[in-house]
């Protein structure tokens, strides 16, 4: 039995895809660099048009502003590093580090599934309590509410992270994942480990499925109230407002379930495929988002129109300026 903290090693080594050969190391970096560009981008365009148009100042715009700020913080903390790994074949991290991004890479996951579950309960009042929306679902409340999961996030990945850190880590130190996650370092560990592996997964399932089951109450009770609906066009219009959310929330735990269920089941991946699902998972609902919150929002077309208008017409009255002098 190794000693409590016995730590022989000083970094980890981030690996990626194990069997990815060195000749796609520039494709694959330039990938990921593309997809990081795009998700900051996106995001960020979505809160420069939340903080500068009175128009997004309602609940649903609130929460999805805060999903954008969290989708871009999970990016900015996931990606440089294996970009890095990929782009300069430099994929150490020190020993602090890597659990300091565990911590984050965890924490973000966390605040995602909770602003998901904020997100049903906006569109179950709505629907379902609609003559009392305006009074239940405020602005106050709104930040009140994602203020609160903003903070009660850290729970969870705080815990695992300071018992992971409690176990001795003696070698080898390379992380077959593309970021320091939180079973990828404790199968590193020197001591027994499967016991905190079965604990990092109830844990993770513990907060990804207690908000997705709110999330599908909410969502039964959300349909069972549009389908009494008299009106055809009433029906359509009200599944239309839960559309975008939808979308979000699908992409987001589809997946993620299909992780999990394989892990519990002990069905077979090989590790590739594996890192490949958990990066879409991890990736693709922060780079598509943006572009669903622009293609399926009225209110955002309407916004972004009428900002390429005013370009389109700010840039015809220079020239027509600059030919006159």
């Amino acid at each position: 039995m190794l000693p409590k903290n016995w730590t022989t090693i000083t970094e980890f080594i981030i690996v990626g895809f194990p069997g990815l050969h060195p000749d796609y190391y520039g494709l694959v970096s330039a990938i990921f660099f593309v997809v990081y560009m795009t998700t900051v981008a996106g995001n960020t365009v979505f809160l420069v048009l939340f903080i500068t148009s009175e128009r997004l100042s309602k609940p649903m715009y609130i929460i999805l502003a805060n999903l954008a700020m969290s989708d871009m913080c999970f990016s900015n903390v996931a990606l440089p590093k294996i970009i890095a790994r990929y782009w300069f074949n430099a994929g150490a991290t020190p020993f602090h580090a890597c659990f300091f991004q565990m911590e984050l890479i965890h924490y973000f996951g966390t605040l995602n599934s909770l602003i998901m579950m904020i997100m049903a309960l906006d569109r179950y009042v709505a629907i379902c309590y609609s003559l009392r929306y305006q009074t239940v679902m405020t602005n106050r409340i709104t930040y009140i509410l994602n203020a609160t999961v903003w903070v009660t996030a850290f729970i969870a990945p705080t815990i695992t992270t300071l018992h992971s850190q409690q176990l001795p880590y003696c070698g080898p130190k390379l992380i077959v994942q593309c970021y320091c996650d939180h079973i990828s370092i404790i199968s590193l560990a020197c001591a027994e480990n499967s016991k905190q592996i079965l604990v990092a997964l109830c844990v993770a399932l513990l907060v990804l499925l207690l908000p997705l089951a709110f999330i599908i109450y909410s969502y039964c009770h959300i349909i069972g109230s549009v389908m009494r609906l008299s009106s055809s066009q009433s029906r359509w219009k009200s599944f239309a407002t839960c559309s975008t959310q939808l979308c979000i929330i699908a992409l987001f735990y589809v997946p993620r379930c299909a992780v999990y269920i394989a892990s519990f089941l002990q069905i077979q991946i090989s590790r590739d495929f594996r890192i490949l699902l958990i990066l879409l998972y991890s990736l693709i609902p922060p780079l598509i988002n943006p572009f669903i919150y622009c293609l399926r929002t009225q209110e955002i077309r309407i916004i972004v129109s009428q900002w390429v208008s005013r370009q389109k017409t700010f840039r015809e009255m220079s020239r027509i300026n600059v030919i006159t002098l």
